[in-house]
């Protein structure tokens, strides 16, 4: 019998089309990010290093350009703890009713878990009482 031809990975068509996308949609981008963030560091150097230029004006853009996102992040963790500490307070106002009737009934289920426990024990300490009083009045020991 004659075994099927399987295509290599590397013949198969969603590889192919997985090797294009991959340059498509990630190695180029990629790519042009550096590219440009390189042009501007150079842009960046040649302005700062000009007998006119202004390296305090420089400065001062480049801070707010690295402070503007650790404020946005700020701003998002402030919204979030904001809102976790609302929904705690909404929460803690729920939940003392609630505990109350979950402590009410795990009380009722222990009574019953106790009571079946000892109903379950009783016989066999009825029994053992029994042989000891047997034991003691022939004075086995």
């Amino acid at each position: 019998m004659e075994k099927a031809h399987l295509p290599s990975p590397a013949e198969h068509p969603s590889y192919q089309k997985h090797r294009r996308e991959l340059w498509a949609k990630i190695l180029v981008p990629m790519l042009l990010a550096v590219a440009a963030i390189i042009a501007i560091a150079t842009l960046t150097g040649i302005a700062a290093f000009q007998e006119e230029s202004e390296v305090g004006r420089w400065a001062a853009i480049s801070t707010i350009w690295i402070v503007i996102p650790i404020m946005g992040v700020g701003l998002l963790a402030l919204i979030l703890f904001a809102a976790l500490i609302y929904g705690m307070a909404k929460l803690l106002s729920l939940i003392p009713p609630y505990t109350g009737h979950a402590q009410r009934f795990a009380w009722r289920v222990e009574g019953y878990v106790r009571r079946g426990a000892d109903a379950s024990i009783k016989p066999i300490l009825a029994m053992e009482g029994f042989t000891a009083t047997i034991k003691r009045l022939i004075g086995i020991k």
